[in-house]
């Protein structure tokens, strides 16, 4: 019989319920008060994409060691789904801890004996505290939370205070979730075994100045930092949050002073070919517009991406990844855009795409997504993915500098073209394949250009010469080498010894993979790593691969697009670039990455570099 799990701010805590019960504000408190107490947590909510009756997941994983990725398996099961009992149980390691509402009976055959089984009768207390059964409901959650509160030893005046908070000027509101709690603190305090829970919190200080933010909130607040005043959108999981709170920071953050007039204007469109429609025609304009979707919705806007690409329109698309294809798996997260989005459109299309790893550099790339945009005159994307964009996170804070200008690329003003300086929108003169481009307006009689998505010459002529249409696409290439040098380069963990084998990643695979090197570290597996931010593929991604005679490639998708990507952009032997892939809708575990890196270098039989030296 497997011991007891027994652990101080280091465990996992899983709440199985049922969608549309108002779990998930109960579940999110019960993070924040950990978090609070100094020590950090990193939450998922996995949800059903309909609106109530389908099991939900609410994973918190408490880590005074700061580790950030889903572990996998839980130590602390909150079992409130009858439907889904035999999975959830399962789920829990050995020596773990099943917590349920005892106030009907549950068959012995329906229990591990493994575990330590932690019954409260929560209905029947909220149905002899309450006569009203919505409210009976609501506050079976806030029961728990303050049971698990005694089990943990968490203070109760920590989640008071955010009560306080979150109810502030509606006492009566405040007043009964505060009565809730503790209906279930004294419950447990008076009847179980608290002192005998293996698992507990205790006061630390290992949170520091980190914030606490979902990646979509905070994509938003870098395009009102990175000066875009449109947003053309229609709604599509996991990216509806990003626009709502786009519009919620305009509100705050984009209304003249003196005259009460918005200064931004957001539109929902009909469909997702409208929307990015409407951000390339502002973008025409002279506006920095931006629109915010997932995989489908790239599937609807791809003839469009193009017109733009060809047209040398600036556009940022924040794609808000989810499984696939076709409807996929709406509420689940992948890494599987990165192909559609790297050559979308018809023909010889390559776009710009950004890699955040967490809200801080959602943020950032942004509002730097807007900047490249501009300076390409592209469309560019921000590729980030549910399990960023709809999960809260720890993160270093967001910061700006207030001396930043916006960089909107080459543009020629009245002055310039009233001096008789030539103007060509299609005409390389700095040899780095970017072009002049003029706002409407700018110039009575000159600066005019006719838009057109067919061929054309350096001045915007319409023309079909073979020579010309070459000219003009060797021209798009030379920009997107320039593209290299703008977007951000990648960023390098080595190992603590010499190695000759490495690993690339990207995105939300980061928290997971900081775990898993060190976890790979600790049974002497020694291996560097390279977190990819963008492509085009900068110089230094080709050195480290040439470095390395092993590199493993980790992403959340089944067909191994980047390093798909990776062999075709650097005519690199598929060999040497080793695949491990997960895609089953969750997000990717340290424990998975750690044990497919760790088999695989068995059966390479990989040598350190020291004692080929030796």
């Amino acid at each position: 019989m497997p011991q007891k799990i027994e652990s101080i701010n280091d465990f996992v805590v899983k709440f199985a319920n049922v969608n549309g019960s108002g779990s998930a504000s109960a579940n999110e408190l019960f993070a924040r008060a950990i978090l609070r107490m100094g020590v950090p947590v990193s939450p998922r909510n996995i949800f059903p994409s309909n609106i109530q009756g389908m099991p939900t997941w609410y994973e918190v994983r408490v880590s005074a060691a700061g580790y950030l990725g889903r572990r996998g398996s839980c130590d602390l099961m909150v079992a409130m789904n009858p439907q889904t009992w035999d999975a959830d149980v399962k789920e829990i390691a050995p020596g773990g801890y099943l917590f349920y509402d005892n106030t009907r009976p549950v068959p012995e055959s329906k229990f591990r004996p493994d575990l330590t089984v932690i019954g409260v009768p929560l209905t029947l207390i909220c149905n002899e505290a309450y006569t009203d059964v919505r409210l009976r409901q609501l506050f079976r959650n806030i029961v728990y939370v303050g049971a698990l509160s005694a089990l943990l030893d968490i203070a109760p005046a920590v989640l008071e205070k955010l009560f306080s908070e979150q109810y502030k000027g509606k006492e009566k509101l405040y007043e009964s979730n505060v009565k809730a709690l503790h209906l279930g603190r004294d419950y447990a305090l008076a009847h179980l075994d608290c002192a005998g829970m293996g698992l507990k919190v205790r006061r630390a200080d290992n949170v520091g100045d980190r914030i606490f933010m979902d990646g979509n909130s905070a994509a938003a607040l870098g395009c009102v930092y990175g000066g875009a005043t449109v947003c053309a959108w229609y709604p599509i999981t996991p990216s509806s949050s990003l626009a709502e709170s786009f519009q919620k920071y305009c509100s705050k953050f984009r209304v003249d002073t003196e005259t009460g007039k918005n200064n931004f204007a957001i539109i929902q469109a009909e469909d997702e070919l409208a929307s990015i429609g409407m951000v390339i025609g502002a973008g025409w304009n002279g506006a920095r517009a931006f629109t915010a979707t997932s995989g489908p919705g790239i599937s609807l806007m791809t003839e469009f991406i193009g017109l733009a690409y060809f047209a040398e329109i600036p556009a940022t698309i924040i794609n808000v990844q989810r499984g696939g294809p076709s409807t996929g798996m709406p509420t689940r997260t992948q890494q599987a855009d990165i192909l559609s989005c790297a050559y979308a459109s018809n023909g010889d299309t390559k776009h710009v795409l950004l890699f955040p790893e967490d809200p801080k550099e959602c943020f950032d790339f942004a509002a730097a997504s807007l900047d490249l945009a501009d300076r390409l005159q592209t469309p560019v994307f921000l590729m980030t993915d549910l399990d960023i964009g709809m999960n809260t996170r720890l993160c270093a804070p967001l910061a700006w500098d207030d001396a930043r200008r916006m960089d909107r690329g080459k543009v020629m003003h009245f002055d310039d073209l009233e001096s008789g300086r030539d103007f060509g929108r299609y005409l390389d003169v700095d040899d780095d394949g970017i072009p002049y481009r003029t706002y409407p307006g700018t110039h009575p009689k000159r600066g005019a250009y006719f838009t057109r998505g067919t061929t054309k010459d350096s001045y915007a002529r319409y023309s079909e010469e073979g020579a010309v249409y070459v000219a003009n696409m060797e021209r798009l290439q030379k920009k997107f080498e320039t593209a290299k040098t703008l977007v951000p380069g990648p960023v390098l963990r080595p190992a603590t010894k010499p190695t000759r084998a490495g690993v690339l990643y990207f995105g939300s695979t980061s928290p997971a993979m900081s775990e898993a090197l060190d976890l790979l570290e600790s049974d002497k597996l020694h291996v560097d790593a390279l977190r990819i931010r963008a492509y085009p593929f900068c110089e230094a991604i080709m050195d480290f691969i040439a470095a390395h005679d092993t590199v493993f490639v980790v992403e959340q998708n089944s067909d191994a697009q980047l390093r798909g990507m990776l062999i075709l952009e650097g005519n690199l032997n598929a060999a040497k670039l080793i695949p491990v892939l997960h895609y089953d809708g969750t997000p990717i575990t340290a424990r998975f990455i750690a044990g497919a890196i760790a088999g695989k270098l068995g059966l390479l039989n990989v040598t350190p570099i020291k004692k080929v030296a030796q």
